[in-house]
């Protein structure tokens, strides 16, 4: 065979394999991932944020009642005393207790499960510090709420503290020590999508450097 025709055919080779590989390169690209807006996420989530009193009957799992407390326990606290406890409830006969004694909480009735934010007296700063555990659990709370919302499920803040009539019952449904005191009632479950966020913005409420 003529030299020329076997070097004319080790080319044509060459060349057929490299635009092979070059076209089985191409269909294995992937594109480029869009960046996340993690901003406007949150952002987002708290504004769509929403009190929801009206639930459909499908539970709440047990893994989702404690990423609501994990999120929770991740609030800023005074000097890091983290003087909170968290109580899960998904009993029907415990929500419907809880229900009896507490009136502006009636969404129980409906709601597959609540969450009891609660203040731990053994754990707060001492002397006037000690009320500071007010502002911890309640940051606990909002942190406890926009988890929800993110979460696709909704809740709904029902105060107990500082009402002695509320703390009382809700302390005797649940066996609570004498440290424990019980800030608030959270009905969860998943929304009918009856209920809706508000836009509380006022331009009035908002100063800047001085009033």
């Amino acid at each position: 065979m003529n030299i020329k025709y076997l070097l004319a055919a080790a080319a044509l080779f060459a060349t057929t394999a490299f635009m092979a590989v070059s076209c089985c390169d191409k269909t294995t690209e992937t594109p480029e991932a869009e960046p996340v807006d993690s901003t406007a996420i949150v952002l987002s989530n708290i504004a769509e944020r929403k009190s929801v009193r009206h639930f459909t009957s499908e539970a709440v799992s047990d893994g989702q009642l404690e990423s609501l407390a994990r999120a929770a326990m991740a609030a800023p606290t005074a000097c890091n005393k983290q003087p909170w406890a968290v109580i899960a409830v998904n009993d029907r006969a415990v929500l419907d207790s809880l229900c009896a004694v507490l009136p502006y909480a009636k969404m129980l009735e409906q709601a597959p499960a609540a969450m009891i934010v609660c203040g731990d007296l053994s754990k707060t700063l001492e002397g006037d510090g000690q009320q500071y555990w007010i502002q911890d659990c309640s940051a606990a709370t909002e942190n406890l709420l926009l988890a929800a919302e993110a979460m696709g499920l909704g809740a709904v803040w029902t105060a107990v503290f500082p009402d002695t009539a509320k703390i009382n019952g809700v302390s005797a449904i649940l066996s609570l020590p004498e440290n424990i005191i019980p800030l608030n009632v959270i009905p969860v479950g998943h929304p009918t999508g009856e209920d809706t966020p508000k836009d509380k913005w006022l331009d009035s409420n908002y100063h800047v450097n001085r009033w």
